[in-house]
């Protein structure tokens, strides 16, 4: 009764770096602010290489370049695809900035006298790019969570109040993890803090969804995407209490813990994604939630429990 959607494992992978980045680049811009050169760096350059791997996996999906290219034509605010393209337009080369700045200085001592200036320019603009991408951030964070709620898959529509909650909760967790792996231990305390708050955020989100979705919360129950859900909640739960009890204290258990909330948000993400396709492919995850609508007398959204 409704298509699946044509989208393959790049669009998951789309989803879970974009919020990377964009986790990455509010934690870059707060690291700068505050003095932690060290979490600045790491962060700042996740969020390039983050941005780079959703970009290309989005073109990548869409077949050629030009159709990428063909999305900029228009603006169009009712549309979360053409306002998170546009985003992510205005967050690659932000970001790209105060990534490569990172490196300004080294690579100031390499060019000829002549070209000199083009590392100090860019030494310059690091903190106003960096800033400007963390204001760009949680739009290309969380506009996939619109944009998949946005359609008529059963999974994604029927828990459309939830989806951009946690994907933002999930950009959160995954940024934090990320920042954790690659910084100080003595510089990662914002870092440790997102992944607390994201992964409880994420834990509350998701319950919320899988209450409120009616006979289709089975989809996030059963199959790859219930492996993948119960997997994340595991994963970003016990990453979140190594963060508690051990992470500021000990190298190996920050990283230990970075990397479950790191693999808990992709989790999240692949998760919701074979959920809605599972939706799909069966009949009832349309009509039962239809039907039930139609008994309520009511004609927009699931009923809530």
């Amino acid at each position: 009764m409704v298509r699946a959607s044509p989208w393959k494992a790049d669009i998951p992978t789309y989803f879970f770096a974009g919020g990377l980045a964009a986790g990455s680049s509010l934690l870059a811009a707060g690291a700068d602010l505050t003095g932690r050169p060290g979490l600045r760096r790491a962060t700042r350059i996740a969020a390039l290489g983050s941005v780079g791997v959703s970009l290309y996996t989005l073109v990548h999906d869409l077949g050629r370049p030009a159709r990428a290219l063909n999305m900029l034509r228009v603006i169009k605010p009712t549309s979360p695809m053409s306002m998170g393209t546009w985003s992510l337009t205005a967050f690659g080369p932000l970001a790209g900035v105060a990534a490569v700045a990172e490196v300004a200085p080294a690579l100031e001592r390499r060019l000829p006298p002549r070209l000199r200036w083009t590392a100090r320019l860019l030494a310059v603009a690091a903190r106003p790019s960096g800033l400007l991408a963390a204001a760009v951030a949680p739009m290309v964070g969380t506009y996939t969570g619109v944009l998949i709620a946005d359609t008529a898959t059963p999974a994604w529509h029927e828990g459309r109040r939830e989806l951009p909650y946690v994907f933002a909760a999930s950009a959160a967790t995954a940024a934090a993890g990320l920042g954790m792996i690659t910084a100080p231990v003595a510089e990662a305390g914002p870092a440790r803090r997102m992944g607390m708050i994201g992964a409880a955020a994420d834990l509350v989100a998701e319950y919320r969804m899988e209450t409120s979705m009616g006979i289709v919360s089975q989809t996030l129950r059963e199959g790859s995407a219930g492996r993948l859900m119960r997997a994340s909640k595991v994963l970003t739960l016990g990453g979140a209490l190594g963060v508690l009890v051990l992470g500021r204290r000990s190298r190996v258990a920050a990283i230990a813990s970075g990397a479950a909330l790191l693999a808990g948000s992709a989790g999240t993400k692949f998760g919701i994604f074979h959920a809605g396709q599972a939706s799909a492919l069966d009949p009832r995850y349309t009509v039962v939630p239809q039907r039930e609508r139609m008994e309520g007398g009511g004609s927009t959204g699931p009923r809530r429990p």
